[in-house]
């Protein structure tokens, strides 16, 4: 790899994650980074051109001018673009580079996407963020796992990402804990949304949430389900692709992925109601999304 670009980074994915990545690398200093999302180009789109330059990141116009001599590249795309995104970014990775794959993907997808590396020379690592993206950024736990995963990880400190754990040398370990921990937390925020709008309809919301208490104890179950059912809101689609991983690692351990199937399809359907966001309260937000779901009531079967 060319010298000059030793402290290089990429970032391939430009949502929720890249963002803030990019937002947190500027800030720790590091100022020779890119970044590449296939949706820079839609209008209206999230991962827009200008949110990039604002963090003063370098625009690439394709995956491999973003890749090109980078010593670090960094995969936060969705869970369905894994695999892709892996390939295409392999064709073009400098060898000694490292592909820092962060997303959240079943152990079998994450060994299709390292087996794009083989033949590049390239370190492919991979990694389960293992909380919310948003509080702590760039210092989130991350368990990272691979043969290339033990050594990575002061470098990776180095840069900023102080909460990057050595999981496992062996590649998929790291995915299953992600995916297997998705199934309670994922799934949790699916049912509260499915219980308590159920339960606001019926008038009882506030009795629902008092009962939790009793089995599940928390300093506030109001705020914690009005952020749990906001997430899948927002990010339903992503968590709903997530979820579908999640079946597959349940699925090879033997069972009938019955409870991730459900949720997936709940996730998909609370992000076709993202426009009740933001409300201040549990109740109005509740209220939001069934005022919308009585204006399409078709909406409410579909996923």
């Amino acid at each position: 790899m060319n010298t000059e670009h030793q402290n290089s980074i990429a970032l391939i994915g430009y949502g929720e994650v890249g963002q803030r990545f990019a937002a947190d690398l500027h800030q720790a200093g590091l100022r020779d980074i890119t970044a590449w999302d296939r949706l820079f180009d839609a209008p209206d789109s999230p991962p827009s051109r200008s949110a990039a330059r604002a963090n003063h990141i370098c625009v690439a116009h394709g995956m491999a001018a973003a890749v090109k001599d980078r010593s670090l590249i960094i995969s936060a795309v969705t869970a369905d673009e894994c695999v892709a995104a892996a390939r295409e970014a392999a064709a073009t990775i400098a060898p000694g580079a490292r592909y820092l794959d962060l997303n959240s993907v079943a152990p079998e997808t994450t060994l299709a996407a390292a087996q794009a590396f083989e033949a590049s020379g390239a370190c492919y690592i991979e990694a389960a963020i293992m909380a919310p993206i948003a509080p702590k950024g760039l210092a989130s736990p991350v368990w990272v796992g691979g043969p290339h995963a033990e050594a990575f990880v002061p470098q990776a400190r180095a840069l900023g990402l102080t909460g990057l754990e050595f999981f496992d040398a062996v590649l998929g370990k790291a995915s299953a804990a992600k995916m297997c921990r998705s199934v309670m937390i994922k799934g949790l925020e699916a049912l509260l949304a499915e219980s308590l709008l159920a339960a606001r309809y019926h008038g009882v919301e506030a009795s629902v949430l008092a009962s939790l208490c009793d089995l599940l104890p928390c300093d506030d179950w109001d705020a914690t389900a009005r952020y749990m059912i906001s997430r899948s809101l927002l990010h339903g689609r992503r968590r709903s692709e997530e979820m579908r991983e999640a079946a597959k690692a349940v699925t090879d351990a033997g069972l009938d992925p019955w409870m991730s199937t459900a949720c997936a399809q709940r996730q998909a359907w609370a992000a076709k109601h993202g426009e009740s966001l933001p409300h201040e309260s549990l109740v109005s937000l509740l209220d939001a999304v069934l005022g919308e779901m009585h204006r399409k009531p078709h909406t409410r079967e579909q996923a």
